[in-house]
Parts: structure tokens; sequence; C-alpha cells
């Protein structure tokens, strides 16, 4: 089927559609057949019967860790949708390992699942392009896909991040500790270039030593707090790129009873009863899951000559904690 596709100038997908009697333009099949009988072209029914469009019911969502309450709206909302489709969604989390995450998505792709959601943790996708290519609806969420044309639903992390320490700056802050995770994870990199570009919009030089990543629980980000104000000239406010590492600085700055500014990006159950004021850079955890797993239900119902799409959801400040007293 490669082979007649590249001959007669098509894609994959409508030679498949031509050999399996799908609707296609006359002018397609008439050149997809040419292709046949000048190649020499036999249906290999085995495999036929194995890349059949026959729907399982079934679809598979990769995620990080189940644990954290941003997945699991996530996974709930996603299987809200799967079952109104009369789907079950199978859930896996590959723990932020692209080994794990490489064998839960070929296994996924072996149980031949209708489609895919996934919140990506390895720096390449393109293992899936042949699965893509011959009809496998996947959708990326929260990250972006490495090495694959995919559909993607994303939030505005550059413009979340400057946004939250753009908001430290106006409250007269210029030594701004920096907390991120892994810098390999293309949300991070977005938030750090976003909390850069806030630094250099009122001309602050950045300053490496205030920049603390690879921090990944609560305790390391508390860690990294506890460093940063033993500095000779400490920080004056903090900015913390994820939920996790936002708990570990509130930890550190109670305890120390410092009155250090903080911003974190991503917002998190019971912040408004943070023990002291902060702002979070929020938005609709819901929503993000929502348009992504519509889109891919778009995928499986047959919207598949459309090209792949990025949507990006936007980011709020909110703010959060008890007041000062």
């Amino acid at each position: 089927m490669v082979d007649v596709a590249r001959h007669a100038g098509v894609s994959l997908k409508t030679v498949s559609r031509v050999v399996n009697d799908e609707p296609v333009g006359q002018e397609l099949v008439g050149r997809v057949l040419a292709a046949i009988a000048e190649l020499g072209f036999r249906r290999n029914d085995i495999a036929r019967n194995l890349r059949s469009r026959q729907l399982n019911a079934t679809v598979g969502l990769l995620i990080e860790e189940i644990a954290n309450p941003f997945y699991a709206t996530i996974a709930s909302v996603a299987a809200e949708i799967a079952a109104a489709h009369g789907t079950m969604l199978i859930t896996a989390s590959s723990e932020e390992d692209p080994e794990r995450e490489r064998a839960l998505l070929q296994d996924f792709t072996q149980r031949r699942v209708d489609g895919l959601l996934v919140v990506p943790a390895g720096p390449d996708h393109s293992f899936l392009r042949r699965e893509v290519e011959l009809g496998m609806p996947v959708v990326f969420l929260d990250r972006p896909p490495q090495g694959l044309q995919a559909d993607a639903v994303l939030l505005d992390n550059r413009g979340g991040s400057q946004a939250g320490v753009g908001a430290l700056l106006a409250e007269g802050h210029r030594r701004v500790g920096l907390l991120l995770g892994a810098p390999t994870v293309p949300t991070m990199r977005e938030r750090l270039v976003g909390a850069r570009a806030a630094l250099a919009a009122v001309g602050v030089e950045p300053d490496e030593s205030l920049v603390r990543d690879r921090l990944i629980a609560p305790e390391e980000a508390g860690r990294a707090v506890a460093a940063l104000l033993d500095l000779p000239e400490p920080p004056t406010a903090f900015f913390c790129a994820n939920n996790r590492l936002t708990v570990g600085a509130l930890q550190e700055l109670h305890r120390r009873g410092s009155d250090a500014a903080l911003v974190g990006f991503d917002d998190f159950e019971l912040a408004h009863l943070m023990p002291r004021p902060l702002t979070v850079v929020a938005y609709d955890t819901r929503e993000l899951a929502r348009v992504a797993t519509e889109r891919l239900f778009q995928r499986i119902a047959g919207d598949d000559d459309s090209p792949p799409s990025t949507t990006v959801l936007p980011t709020r400040l909110l703010p959060r904690g008890l007041p000062s007293t």
C-alpha cells in the first residue's frame, strides 16, 4: 500500500479507502487502481482484517501520574465523554519515563484501541508515525508531540508564566527565585521562556543563581527555597512552575515565617485555605480534557482528512490563600 500510494501520488489513507470500498473521488480512485494494476498489487486479507476500521469501542489515555489531581481530572473528563460515545477508556501512567511511555503506547496500538489520548513524557514520538499514517487517531494534550504531526491541545504556558512573573515585578520585586521541573519537558521550557520575557520587559537581567530546576517533589522545592533564602541577597519573591513545587515552596516559606511573595503555575485543591496569600496561574483543566477528547472522537468518526491542529487554551491569574494578618 505504501508503494501504491507513492506511485499514485496520493496518501496512504486514500489507498486504504479505495481498497476498502470507502467513499473517494473518482479521479483518485482511477489513479489508485491504475497504480495497483501497474505494480501488481494483491491484497493481504490477514493484514486487511488487522487494519480494518471496525471499532472496538475502546480508547487509550496515557497520563503521567494518576495521583496528581491534574491528571486525575483529565482521566475523569475523558472517561465521561468516552462513555457518552459508548466507548470504554483505558488509562495508564507513564510515570514520566520515556521507555515506559513507548511500551504502553505500543501496547495500546497492539490492542487495536480506536484512538489515543497522550500526555507525552518522551522526547520523540516518531515511533507512532506508522500507526498514524495507517489511520490511528492520536491527540496530545498538555504537551506537544515531538517528531510527529498530530493534533494537540495545550495551555498558554509562556503567556501564563509571563503574566505571573510580571505581576511580581509590578509589585516592585526584582530578585525573583524561579523553581522549575525538568528542562527537557516542553511545558517547563515554555514557562521559563515566559518568566524571562517578563524580566526582560522591565529591564531585569536574569540571575542564574536564582534559578533551580530538575525539581520534582514538594520536598525538593522546599529545600531549594531554603537554599535561596540563605543567600546573602535572597529573593523577595518566588515563581513556581507547577503545583507540586508551589506546595513545597509554601511549606518552607511558612516554616520560616517569610513574607516573600509567591506565584505558582497551576491552581490546586485547598489553595484558597493556605495560611498566607499567594497567586496562581489558573486554567480550566476540564476544558483541556474536553477539547482533546472531543477532537479524538471527531477523528474516530471519520474526520481524518483535515491537517493536524493545535489548540491553545488561555490562563488567568487568581488570588489564593488567606490574607496576612
